[in-house]
């Protein structure tokens, strides 16, 4: 075990591996704006965002983010232009996960493959990686206090607590299940050659506590503390939740770290069994 941990912590004083999650979380911010745009453009051509569902907005999300990510919602429409763009920023923020397929294949010492073959993989990965991170941001970071808005409509009235209390009970055991299996799909697929999915179960379990417990820890912030501001003023919830992001791209690249020091101690005990039998 000591042996185990030592390795990793060599591998993550490699410059590479100091820069990735920054990195990550840049590209992750970079790609909730398109998102967003084509989300609000899907929701305008079907009238879903109504007085009263941005009324609910309003009393979920801190005013500050609100701010900054409601034009993206309400005013998107799609042009030939913006198409374009929104082509070219999804290219953009699918360097975030082409930089972890790189990183997997150096730690896990395989060949990369073709740019093409790993840009559409990459493209693909950040889509599931978005998914991911909105399940844990509705679910876990905001999900008592979306619960808690939508329980107070009528037709919840006279069941609310029960809903409620059945939302905190289940939430957390459901949420630690979707994320150990997407984030072991996401490091399975992450190499460019195959590596048996049983070598992602350290890293995956690994990554999806710390996702869970800083998660808790952030929710706990915005639903007490959210009003701080003594060092960043208004803007101090955006800063919290950038600060969230870059902590779970930095756990997301341990992962891969855990994982690929397991495989590779494998590989190595495998071999020496395999020349001691030949020796004999």
């Amino acid at each position: 075990m000591k042996n185990f941990f030592k390795k990793i912590w060599n591998i993550f004083m490699r410059p590479e591996m100091m820069i990735l999650p920054g990195q990550i979380a840049f590209f992750i911010v970079l790609a909730i704006f398109p998102m967003l745009t084509l989300i609000g453009y899907i929701g305008s051509n079907i009238s879903l965002f109504s007085n009263g569902f941005l009324s609910i907005m309003n009393n979920i999300i801190p005013s500050e983010i609100l701010d900054v990510l409601l034009p993206f919602i309400t005013e998107s429409h799609i042009t030939g232009n913006v198409a374009f763009f929104l082509i070219v920023g999804f290219y953009m923020i699918s360097n975030g996960t082409n930089s972890l397929i790189v990183a997997s294949n150096e730690l896990f010492g395989l060949k990369h493959d073709y740019f093409i073959k790993r840009r559409i993989k990459a493209f693909f990965m950040i889509i599931l990686l978005m998914g991911l991170f909105i399940f844990t941001v509705l679910v876990l970071a905001y999900g008592n206090i979306i619960v808690g808005q939508i329980i107070h409509l009528e037709i919840f009235e006279d069941v609310s607590d029960k809903l409620y209390k059945i939302f905190v009970l289940l939430k957390w055991p459901v949420a630690f299940i979707c994320i150990f299996w997407t984030l072991k799909l996401f490091y399975a697929i992450a190499p460019d050659s195959q590596i048996p999915s049983r070598y992602m179960n350290k890293g995956a379990l690994f990554t999806t506590v710390c996702w869970i417990v800083g998660t808790a820890i952030y929710s706990l912030y915005i639903s007490n503390f959210h009003n701080y501001t003594m060092f960043y003023g208004g803007i101090s919830t955006i800063i919290a939740m950038m600060i969230w992001i870059y902590f779970l791209s930095y756990i997301l690249v341990m992962g891969i770290a855990i994982n690929s020091t397991d495989y590779n101690m494998t590989q190595k005990k495998i071999h020496k069994k395999e020349k001691n039998v030949q020796d004999k």
